[in-house]
C-alpha cells in the first residue's frame, strides 16, 4: 500500500514538471499588421501592398495601393512642343489676321517668306518678325512673285495678298490636314524640301468646293518650319493651287 502511494506521487510530480516545462501559446491579436512588398512585376515599376489582418474574420485581406498599369515614375521627361501643336496656334492666328501672334514664331535669323504658288522662290517676299503687324492696313504695294498662266508681277498689298493668296480660304478648319505630305496635287512642284533643307511642314487642305470644277478649284496652304534648340520656327507659308 505503501509503495502504491509513492508511486501516485511519482507519477503527480513527473505530471507537474510537464506542464511547468511547455510553451504557452498566445492567441494572435486583432490588431492590423501591415506588410510592404516592394518586388518589381512585370511593368517595371514598385507596387505597394499593405497585408491587414481583419479583426471580426481574422482573415488577410491584401490590397494594392499603386495597380500596375497606372504605376509611373513622379518625374518624367517633357520633350519639345509637337510640330502639329505649334502650326495650329500660327493658322489659327492667321485666321484672325494677327500678324502679332504670328511673328512669335517666325525665325529670327530667316524670316518668313510669303509663296504665292507650291514652287518657292528665292524673290518671293520675306519678312522679319518685327515686320509683320506693320503690314495690316497698309497702303504699300509688294511684288510677291508672278501670276501663273499669265506671268505678270503679284503687285498687292498685304491685304489684298492675305485675301487672294494666304487666307483664301478657311484653312483652321480644313478638310484635310497632314505633316511632311502633300495632299493638294497640281502640274507645280513641291520644292519646299529643296529650298529648306531639314524643314518640316503642315499641309492644310480643300479638295474643291465647286462641283462642276470636278477638283479643280482645291487650295492648300502649308506652314513650313525648322526646328532649332527644340523649337519650331516659322520659315515659310507657301499657298498652292491648280496651275495650269
Amino acid at each position: 500500500m505503501y509503495r502504491k502511494s509513492q508511486l501516485v506521487l511519482f507519477m503527480i510530480l513527473v505530471f507537474l514538471s510537464a506542464c511547468s516545462s511547455a510553451e504557452v501559446v498566445e492567441e494572435p491579436t486583432p490588431e492590423a499588421a501591415v506588410v510592404m512588398d516592394t518586388t518589381e512585376p512585370d511593368a517595371g515599376y514598385p507596387i505597394a501592398t499593405e497585408t491587414q489582418v481583419v479583426p471580426e474574420s481574422g482573415y488577410p485581406i491584401v490590397t494594392e495601393t499603386q495597380a500596375a498599369s497606372t504605376a509611373y515614375p513622379v518625374e518624367t521627361e517633357s520633350g519639345a512642343v509637337d510640330l502639329e501643336t505649334v502650326a495650329a496656334q500660327v493658322i489659327n492666328a492667321l485666321a484672325e489676321k494677327n500678324m502679332a501672334r504670328v511673328a512669335d514664331f517666325v525665325h529670327p535669323e530667316m524670316g518668313v517668306r510669303f509663296s504665292p504658288y507650291g514652287f518657292v522662290r528665292e524673290e518671293h517676299q520675306v519678312f522679319m518678325a518685327g515686320e509683320l503687324d506693320a503690314l495690316v492696313g497698309s497702303e504699300q504695294v509688294y511684288t510677291w512673285g508672278a501670276y501663273d498662266g499669265t506671268g505678270d508681277p503679284i503687285e498687292l498689298t498685304f491685304d489684298d495678298y492675305y485675301q487672294e493668296f494666304l487666307y483664301s480660304s478657311d484653312f483652321a478648319n480644313p478638310e484635310q490636314m497632314a505633316v511632311n505630305e502633300r495632299l493638294g496635287q497640281g502640274n507645280t512642284i513641291n520644292n519646299i524640301g529643296e529650298f529648306y533643307p531639314g524643314s518640316s511642314f503642315v499641309e492644310y487642305h480643300f479638295s474643291g468646293f465647286e462641283e462642276q470644277y470636278e477638283g479643280m478649284d482645291w487650295e492648300s496652304l502649308r506652314l513650313v518650319f525648322v526646328e532649332e534648340d527644340g523649337t519650331w520656327r516659322l520659315v515659310g507659308i507657301v499657298h498652292d493651287e491648280w496651275t495650269i
